[in-house]
């Protein structure tokens, strides 16, 4: 009996291996569930890349401006993380096929924050149309800033004081 166990054994763990090498599905997935679509689109955060002309207007992602659907603002407040309480007002244009750009007013902050070919610009957002951001550079290290300029006024973004970074 102790030569036919040996033998059962040496045959289960023979088929068990050739099974599992050559066998595709039967086990269970360890990966959860998709997310249920009854959930609440909710985008607070998201990243744009910074591929062309850094200067020009630049598109935010589509589910950003689906979550602002029937709330399209004509303009938005950035304010650069750690970079004082000045708010830098960016003109918005919708495409009308659903897509959101940063116009006027976009070009000012990228000059003051350093916003060139290759960086990361992480928004999130706050609500009542103001965006925080914190660039990072091609490095993946994000850029620090303080800022000097005691004047919140946001209207006077014609005369850019850039955010001094740091020595």
């Amino acid at each position: 009996m102790a030569s036919t166990s040996r033998t059962r054994n040496g045959r289960g763990r023979g088929r068990g291996r050739g099974r599992r090498r050559g066998g595709r599905g039967g086990g269970s997935s360890l990966l959860p569930p998709p997310p249920s679509s009854t959930l609440p689109l909710i985008i607070e955060e998201f990243f744009i890349v910074i591929y062309e002309d850094p200067l020009v207007k630049k598109a935010l992602p589509k589910k950003f401006a689906d979550y602002l659907d029937g709330q399209e603002p004509a303009k938005v407040y950035l304010r650069a993380a750690d970079c004082g309480p000045r708010l830098w007002t960016v003109e918005v244009l919708f495409d009308g096929q659903g897509r959101m750009y940063l116009d006027k007013g976009w070009e000012n902050f990228a000059i003051a924050h350093g916003v060139d070919f290759g960086c990361y610009v992480h928004f999130k957002y706050e609500g009542d149309d103001v965006l925080t951001v914190k660039v990072f550079d091609g490095t993946m290290c994000r850029k620090y800033y303080y800022s000097d300029d005691e004047d919140t006024d946001d209207e006077s973004d014609d005369d850019v004081k850039p955010c001094i970074h740091p020595l």
